[in-house]
């Protein structure tokens, strides 16, 4: 993984500000935020996307996500009125960066920035057939 800019920020290779850091999680600042505090934590192993990540290391990553979410909050002079919680899988997901990551991004109403997606038109029928597809698909594991 030598051009990922994620596993060289992990190894020290090039500067981060670091906002949390232990065996498993890096939390640091991004270098292109939506809003001052906005915090990227990855795992320091290389994963592509959420669904390759063992479980175990999912969870030490959730849980650092939510101490970041709680901490933007209370951080004095960090104005937080929300918080935005965002991981893209894949390009057309948005994924810019191929290591698996989250946001935490602190908002304010009216700061301009917003999530816009295209709603598709579904019947009941429609997705009670995607529900017992994808819960065929999770009983299969």
């Amino acid at each position: 993984m030598n051009a990922c800019i994620f596993c060289k920020i992990v190894a020290g290779q090039l500067p981060a500000h670091r906002v949390y850091e232990d065996e498993d999680v890096l939390a640091f600042m991004d270098i292109n935020p939506i809003n001052h505090g906005h915090v990227l934590i990855i795992p320091k192993v290389h994963y592509a996307e959420l669904r390759s990540i063992p479980l175990a290391t999912s969870t030490a990553v959730w849980e650092v996500v939510k101490k970041v979410e709680q901490a933007i909050w209370q951080t004095p002079g960090l104005s937080c009125e929300g918080t935005n919680i965002l991981q893209n899988n894949g390009a057309a997901a948005g994924q810019d960066v191929f290591h698996a990551h989250f946001h935490v991004i602190p908002r304010l109403s009216g700061d301009g920035s917003r999530f816009r997606f295209k709603l598709v038109h579904s019947t009941d029928e429609t997705r009670k057939e995607w529900a017992e597809s994808i819960k065929n698909q999770m009983d299969a594991k």
